[in-house]
């Protein structure tokens, strides 16, 4: 029985990869619904792409208005998002505290999972709807296959059993799809979480959340 057990064990932990190293990206679909042509445009072709090693994580927004990446330091869980549009570029420095208050509107979000399944990029995904504090719902398929050590780079679904496949956002008055497109198991160059010394408007959390 022991036996039997531990080759158990062993199937069900292959099939389920812990995520320390790996490059997501997510492919960006526009609600077309909402009659937003405008945001189409802007957001035409855009991607997110994560990277993760170990605890830390880069996560990268790239459309036609710019680039905007957030990397959380594993070690001290200190955040730190930039953002480059045009000659405008800032650097938003934040506690692990700040970012918790930055990401408090997806506290205590509670998923209810559906016997519904649809395979992505590969991987099967169950779908999930996802309730927040303020009644809102969301719908996400995620896949268990695939476990991050820290999910801090999602903040959203950090309460999944598992990795955010497919998931609908808002991005300002736009509604969103991201679906992943490719997962790269390569080993991600540490020069990707390296923070530029020079060229950015530094700025403080609390400077960020009044404007600029």
């Amino acid at each position: 029985m022991l036996f039997l057990f531990g080759l158990m064990f062993s199937v069900y932990m292959e099939a389920q990869r812990r995520l320390t190293e790996a490059t997501i990206t997510y492919n960006i679909l526009i609600n077309t619904s909402n009659g937003n042509p405008q945001a189409a445009d802007v957001l035409d072709g855009a991607t997110s792409v994560i990277y993760l090693k170990g605890n830390s994580s880069r996560s990268e927004m790239i459309s036609s208005l710019g680039t905007q990446a957030t990397l959380i330091d594993g070690k001290t869980g200190e955040v730190t998002v930039l953002k480059v549009y045009g000659d405008q570029k800032y650097m938003i420095k934040m506690t692990p505290e700040e970012w918790k208050s930055f990401n408090k509107k997806y506290e205590g979000i509670t998923f209810t999972y559906l016997d519904e399944y649809k395979t992505i990029a590969g991987y099967k995904c169950q779908k999930a709807i996802g309730k927040m504090s303020d009644s809102t719902t969301f719908t996400v398929f995620f896949t268990r296959e695939l476990q991050p050590v820290n999910k801090d780079f999602q903040y959203i679904h950090k309460n999944l059993p598992g990795l955010a496949m497919e998931y609908e956002a808002s991005l300002g008055k736009t509604q969103v799809i991201y679906t992943v497109s490719s997962i790269n198991f390569n080993p991600v160059p540490l020069s990707k979480f390296d923070l530029p010394k020079s060229g950015y408007r530094i700025m403080t959390f609390e400077e960020s959340q009044r404007g600029y």
